[in-house]
C-alpha cells in the first residue's frame, strides 16, 4: 500500500518563512519547509496570510503584499516541486507532474481595511481564500474574540461577499463569529468553506463548528476541514482525538465533504517572535497533540488514519476529496 497523500487547507508556514528570512536564512522554504512537506508526502499546500497583532492598521496592507509576494517567490525558487494553482485545473496539473499544490490565502482581512478594492487586487495578486476576519473585528465582520457582541457582517461585509463572489474568490468561515456565520450563510449565494475547524459536538470549543453550521456549509457545495491544535480536539488530545473528529464529521457530511486544515502551530512558534504566540496565551500552556506537530508527522498518522478508516476512507478524507472540492470551486479561468 502507497504512503497516504495529504491535503492541507491551512499551514503559516509562509509566515514561518518571512520571519526565517528576517533573521538572514537565505531559503528557508527549501532548507525547513519543503522536506517537511515531502517528508509528510502533502500534495496539497493551502497558504494563508496571516497578520500578526503588531501590524493591524496600516501596516496589515504592507505586511500582507510581503507575505504574497514571498509565495510567488516560493513558486519561482522551487517551482521543480511546487507550483502555485490560480483556476480550475491547476491543482490536477500540478499533481500530475509530480509538484505539490500551493494555493494562496488570507486569514482576516485586515490589509483590506474598509477598501473593497482591494479584493480584486488581492485576486489579482493570486488569493483564492479569504476569511473576511480573524478572531478579532475587522470592518467587515466580527472573529469569535467578538461573539459577546452579537456582531454578524457589518453592511461592508455584506457587499465584500458579493464582491468575492463576483471575481471568484473562495469565502472561509473558519473564525467569524457563529451570528456572523448564519448571516453569511443568509446573504452568500455562492459555497463556502471552514478552512481549519473541528467538531463542536465532540469539543466545545467556540472555534469549533456544530453540526448545523457544518451540514450547512456542505449544503450549500462547501467543504469542511478539521483542525488538529489540541484544544480543538479534546480535553486531553490525541491523535485518536483527531480521527475521533474525522468519523464524526464524515457521519454527519460525508467523506467526499470532510479534509483537514492541520493548523500545525508548534513549528510556526519556534520560528517566529515570541509577540505572535502573546496575541492569545502563554505559548507554554498550548495543548499539542504529541504526533500531530508538523508536516512531516503526516507519514505517521497517515498509517494510524488508514488503520482506523480503512484505505478507501482515509484517502477520500486525506486528500481526495478537499482536492477534488477545490477544483471545483476555483475560477476557470477564462
Amino acid at each position: 500500500m502507497d504512503a497516504l497523500k495529504f491535503a492541507d487547507c491551512h499551514n503559516d508556514l509562509l509566515l514561518g518563512v518571512l520571519h526565517q528570512k528576517e533573521r538572514g536564512i537565505a531559503d528557508p522554504f527549501g532548507d525547513f519547509w519543503l522536506p517537511q512537506l515531502k517528508a509528510g508526502n502533502v500534495v496539497l499546500q493551502v497558504l494563508p496570510v496571516y497578520v500578526e497583532e503588531q501590524f493591524i492598521g496600516e501596516g496589515a496592507l504592507r505586511r500582507s503584499m510581503i507575505l504574497f509576494e514571498n509565495a510567488w517567490q516560493i513558486a519561482d525558487q522551487h517551482k521543480s516541486d511546487v507550483a502555485l494553482c490560480l483556476n480550475s485545473g491547476d491543482i490536477t496539473k500540478a499533481h500530475a507532474d509530480g509538484k505539490i499544490a500551493l494555493v494562496l490565502a488570507v486569514e482576516g482581512a485586515e490589509a483590506a481595511g474598509s477598501t473593497l478594492e482591494f479584493f480584486n487586487l488581492f485576486f489579482k495578486m493570486g488569493v483564492r481564500l479569504l476569511s473576511l476576519t480573524w478572531n478579532r473585528r475587522t470592518m467587515f465582520a466580527d472573529g469569535v474574540g467578538e461573539s459577546d457582541t452579537g456582531g454578524k457582517l457589518t453592511s461592508l461585509g455584506i457587499e465584500a461577499i458579493a464582491e468575492m463572489e463576483r471575481i471568484g474568490m473562495i469565502l472561509d468561515v473558519s473564525h467569524i463569529s457563529e451570528n456572523g456565520f448564519w448571516h453569511v450563510a443568509d446573504v452568500a449565494k455562492k459555497p463556502f468553506i471552514a478552512s481549519h475547524s473541528s467538531m463542536h459536538a465532540l469539543q466545545s470549543h467556540p472555534r469549533n463548528l456544530r453540526d448545523k453550521q457544518a451540514s450547512r456549509i456542505v449544503d450549500g457545495g462547501g467543504f469542511v476541514a478539521l483542525n488538529a491544535f489540541g484544544a480543538f480536539l479534546s480535553d486531553t488530545p490525541t491523535v485518536d482525538s483527531m480521527i475521533d473528529h474525522v468519523e464524526y464529521a464524515v457521519k454527519l457530511v460525508g467523506k467526499k465533504n470532510v479534509g483537514f486544515g492541520f493548523d500545525f502551530m508548534k513549528d510556526l512558534i519556534d520560528q517566529v517572535d515570541p509577540v505572535l504566540g502573546n496575541t492569545l496565551v502563554d505559548v507554554s500552556t498550548w495543548p499539542f497533540v504529541p504526533g500531530l506537530d508538523r508536516p512531516s508527522d503526516l507519514a505517521t498518522f497517515g498509517n494510524r488514519l488508514l488503520e482506523r478508516l480503512g484505505e478507501e476512507l482515509a484517502n477520500d478524507v486525506a486528500w481526495r476529496g478537499m482536492t477534488d472540492a477545490l477544483e471545483k470551486l476555483l475560477p476557470n479561468g477564462k
